[in-house]
């Protein structure tokens, strides 16, 4: 693939706080016209590493290129050509609809501003709250803004972090298919969450823990590519059999879903040992495919706090 083929190509990129190296030495490659999910705990650098990406934090270490410009010395550039959505609703609440997009516009010097805020309006379903104060929007619709706000210069990359958090699933579906939609067209999305069901709507995936990447490909890889082994129990009484195996020799997690537990471990002869000791006739063991949430559990208890 020729390097022109990448949104996003960086190797080694660093970033420090005093002492505390919060992204480390990440390399990762994004292609046009892909969703990358970038998923990680609370703290572990994605929002610091998508800021180095759009312009607004210098690495301290590393190489690359966002959108073919220079990381280093070219962020002025990056910043015309992508599209961030902080985790925090970052537009004035006083003004309305219209006029929070009419004042993003005069600051990219948008071409024709008045078709431009029509036609984001327009694009994100918003005619009819133009006027409406953006104070007084529910989630969903303040998110529909945000995104009205970073698309409005046209963008070659979006990068979003945690932009569904707090927002109903109804609105999660609708914002998902706008998003499915505009990669469709050959635009670029990096994307952070928390959310299990949105990284498997994710063309590939990026899990970051305490600064350190653990893991990326497409979700197929990234499952296969664990090696926990998970067992699902069902039966009744479970709550005490899931406090008696949490203490057990290759027991990592013990999880409720629904009417079942899952039983995780990487240590697949120890887990296998414990559960045929486990067994009895009033619970049915069955082993079972490790889902995305059991890996990346198991990938964050691994990992090592950079701030402990």
């Amino acid at each position: 693939m020729n390097r022109t083929d990448f949104a996003i190509d960086v190797t080694g990129v660093t970033k420090r706080f005093g002492s505390k190296t919060v992204v480390n030495a990440i390399a990762l490659q994004v292609r046009r016209g892909e969703i990358y999910g970038f998923l990680g705990p609370n703290g572990s650098g994605k929002t610091t590493f998508i800021r180095m990406l759009c312009g607004l934090l210098t690495p301290d270490g590393g190489t690359g290129t966002c959108l073919g410009y220079d990381l280093r010395t070219q962020q002025a550039e990056i910043k015309r050509h992508v599209g961030y959505m902080t985790q925090k609703f970052s537009y004035y609440e006083d003004l309305s609809i219209r006029e929070n997009l009419d004042f993003i516009a005069r600051i990219y010097d948008v071409p024709d501003r008045t078709a431009a805020v029509r036609r984001s309006l327009e694009r994100l379903g918003l005619e009819n709250r133009s006027h409406q104060l953006a104070g007084q929007l529910s989630g969903g619709w303040k998110q529909r803004l945000a995104l009205a706000a970073c698309l409005i210069h046209s963008p070659q990359l979006l990068l979003l972090d945690e932009p569904t958090a707090g927002v109903d699933p109804k609105a999660r579906r609708e914002f998902w298919d706008e998003i499915h939609g505009l990669a469709a067209t050959g635009l670029t999305v990096l994307i952070t969450t928390h959310y299990m069901d949105e990284a498997e709507r994710c063309h590939r995936l990026a899990y970051l823990a305490y600064g350190n990447l653990l893991t990326h490909g497409t979700l197929q890889e990234v499952l296969h590519g664990s090696p926990l082994s998970t067992w699902s129990v069902s039966g009744p009484n479970l709550r005490p059999l899931a406090v008696a195996l949490r203490t057990k020799p290759g027991v990592e997690q013990v999880v409720a879903f629904g009417n079942t537990l899952h039983v995780s471990g990487r240590d697949a002869a120890a887990l296998e040992k414990t559960i045929s000791v486990a067994r009895d006739a009033q619970h049915e063991w069955k082993q079972i495919s490790a889902g995305l949430e059991d890996v990346f559990i198991s990938l964050m208890d691994s990992a090592k706090d950079n701030f402990a």
